[in-house]
């Protein structure tokens, strides 16, 4: 996909790889482990320090002198280098990133000033001391080559001004042959206004200065200006007397042209054309600021289930799919909004000063119609649906990063309420959901401080009162918060993996009890009954926990009896059946809990070993005294035909003794519920009744 990572935005990619794609970039055609990929692998530790937020110019301008100092002069090797690092070192501070890649240019067109005046110097001492006739002919080729190649114009000129000689890089940015600049006076190619400054610069030559660097305008062929950066030095002779001039030109157009290039392929999506998520963002920024609108509304499309198009079709369907989503966004927001793509299937508006809530609704309710008008690939029309989410907020004094979050949370109501529809941002429900995820976040801290216990509904024998089970219910003693049932945090707490901690504890304290009761009592201490969830199933550890907390607590394994919901059989698969089914033969009891009507599935039956079926909900209410003719007949029916499948059944929520006794005249063995007693026990309240029995 288009937003897809790209090589060396992770900084733990490893610099080897980093550097093979760059020496590719460089040399089109290097053969693996080439030396240039350990000389470039050696600087992408600097890259990367400069390209951060902290970052040092200094580390960026050091590569640019490295590639000099490992003869990369070409003109290929800086732009190459340029384009290369603005694609793979992209970051959200684009500024820091421009900075960066201008002091690499920088450090590379310094060291190559030096070069190529270390040459020339060397080059006429080695012709003025005659020292041999080989040294001289190899100081002027070495010049020559560095001259001919190198990526800046270069210039040598009589002390008069008069050029004689150039390179090829001064010829193309100037649009003139040889013939025209060799003999003409350079001082004639510079504007007519920048002249007089140039005098005074080699002024400042002759009056000592090793070198100076000057900004200034030059007068193409064709009449047009370059803007370029001057390197002028000064070559004396042996007795100290100016000779020539060395005049090394750097286009200031193509620097700022590149710097624009990459800035904006930096803050644009290269499949839809779009701005991005950094641009997004700084638009946001600057819209919350004291000179930006009064209010501002951020609408936030994600599209549902991109990703079954993508696996369905492929990628390259997927690209298509997403520049038809942003035509269609355009169509709706040009001119209202400013649109970008700021996610991999997800878009976003920022509107200044809209009308009303009613109005931002109407354009977003559009683009989703217009959403569903398929993309045809072969014969199938591929169409999408969108989860929206709209805040509309005063903007003066705002956060951004805040009304990022708040619609980041509005389009994640819009999907757990379905997908494809919006969701407007409520504060109140934000505040709720917030402080829900604070306790959530500290059920660990909790653990940690003895705050969680485990409390007891009593299980009834309908036939004679006796105490026949205990229902372990997991409570959380909140310090500030009061008593919480933890089943109101279990949606978060598996979101935050204590869901399974959770259930570990209380298995392990919950058999604690129940054996110090067996200790004490006997075979008149009760089953002791506990929820099973799904995801204790999907534990790799339950069987071990289990039989841990069995063989710590002395507690038998046939008074350990988990409850199942109906619809646990259908989320587990055979390995967690296996599970199950493993502790059910040695000892522990398996309920399957029926909350609603409808005949128990005989597969499910099928499928576990179970003992028992509990029932509540419909069954049981509609025993009531008072219920709908309808209600009893469908209650009875279910309880008839459930007996028949020969399981002992059990009810939760009996509220009143006509329901007891319509449940045990249908065959219901045990019950709980208010009838018994509204409020839970402890484990010392538990011990307390077995030994009044």
């Amino acid at each position: 996909m288009a937003d897809a990572a790209r090589p060396g935005d992770e900084p733990a990619q490893p610099r080897e790889a980093f550097a093979r794609r760059w020496a590719a970039a460089i040399a089109p055609g290097t053969p693996p482990d080439d030396p240039l990929e350990h000389v470039l692998a050696g600087l992408v530790d600097d890259l990367r320090a400069a390209v951060r937020p902290d970052g040092s110019a200094e580390r960026a301008r050091h590569v640019g002198r490295s590639l000099v100092e490992h003869d990369l002069v070409t003109p290929e090797a800086l732009e190459r280098t340029l384009a290369f690092v603005g694609e793979h070192l992209a970051t959200d501070a684009p500024p820091r990133l421009m900075s960066a890649l201008g002091a690499l240019a920088a450090g590379f067109t310094e060291a190559l000033c030096r070069r190529t005046l270390d040459e020339q110097q060397h080059n006429h001492e080695l012709s003025t001391t005659r020292s041999t006739e080989s040294a001289v002919r190899a100081g002027e080729a070495k010049f020559r080559a560095v001259f001919q190649t190198s990526a800046l114009a270069i210039a040598v000129s009589g002390i008069d001004g008069v050029i004689l000689d150039c390179n090829d890089a001064m010829l193309a940015m100037l649009d003139r042959t040889a013939e025209e600049l060799v003999g003409s006076v350079g001082r004639d190619l510079v504007h007519p206004d920048e002249r007089d400054r140039i005098s005074r610069v080699a002024r400042q030559l002759h009056a000592g200065r090793e070198h100076v660097r000057v900004e200034t305008r030059l007068v193409r062929a064709d009449g047009e200006l370059v803007n370029v950066l001057i390197a002028l030095a000064l070559l004396r002779d042996d007795d100290g007397e100016p000779e020539f001039y060395v005049t090394m030109i750097e286009s200031l157009d193509e620097v700022r042209a590149l710097q624009s290039q990459l800035v904006r392929q930096s803050l644009h999506d290269v499949q839809t054309g779009l701005p991005n998520r950094a641009q997004f963002v700084g638009w946001l920024e600057s819209a919350v600021g004291t000179r930006g609108p009064t209010t501002l509304a951020l609408v936030v499309f994600d599209l549902d289930g991109f990703r079954v198009v993508n696996d369905a079709y492929g990628h390259d369907v997927g690209n298509d799919i997403l520049t038809a989503v942003a035509g269609h966004l355009r169509s709706v927001f040009d001119g209202v909004g400013q649109l970008a793509r700021i996610g991999p299937d997800e878009f976003g508006v920022l509107i200044r000063d809209p009308l009303d809530v009613a109005t931002v609704v109407a354009l977003a309710e559009s683009a989703v119609e217009l959403f569903a008008e398929p993309v045809w690939v072969g014969d199938d029309g591929v169409g999408v649906t969108a989860s929206v989410g709209i805040v509309v907020r005063p903007a003066r004094g705002a956060d951004a990063a805040e009304l990022l979050r708040c619609v980041d949370l509005t389009v994640r109501w819009a999907k757990d309420d379905g997908k494809a529809q919006w969701a407007l941002y409520d504060a109140t429900r934000d505040q709720r959901e917030r402080a829900r995820m604070r306790l959530a976040a500290s059920i660990a801290g909790g653990l940690e401080q003895g705050e969680f216990r485990v409390d007891y509904e009593p299980v009834h024998a309908l036939a004679d009162g006796s105490l026949l089970a205990v229902e372990a219910r997991l409570r959380w003693d909140h310090p500030t918060e009061g008593v919480l049932d933890p089943q109101e945090l279990v949606s978060l707490s598996t979101c935050t993996g204590m869901a399974a901690r959770l259930g570990k504890w209380a298995i392990a304290q919950a058999c604690a009890d129940a054996g110090e009761w067996h200790a004490e009592f006997g075979d008149a201490a009760p089953v002791l009954s506990m929820d099973l969830t799904a995801r204790q199933c999907q534990e790799p550890e339950l069987v071990a926990t289990v039989r841990g907390a069995l063989r710590e607590s002395g507690l038998p394994a046939r008074l350990l009896q988990f409850e199942l919901s109906e619809q646990l059989p259908a989320l587990i698969n055979d390995d967690q059946v296996d599970e199950l089914t493993y502790l059910a033969e040695h000892g522990v009891r398996l309920v399957l809990d029926q909350v609603g009507g409808g005949n128990v599935p005989v597969d499910r039956l099928r499928r576990l070993p179970l003992t028992a079926v509990k029932f509540q909900g419909s069954p049981v209410y509609g025993l009531a005294e008072g219920a709908s003719r309808l209600e009893e007949s469908a209650a009875v029916a279910l309880l008839t035909w459930s007996r028949t499948v020969g399981l002992p059944m059990f009810a939760a929520g009996v509220r009143t003794e006509f329901e007891a006794r319509r449940l045990a005249e249908l065959g219901v063995t045990g019950a709980q519920g208010p009838l018994f007693g509204s409020a839970l026990l402890t484990a010392d309240e538990v011990r307390g009744i077995l030994g009044k029995s």
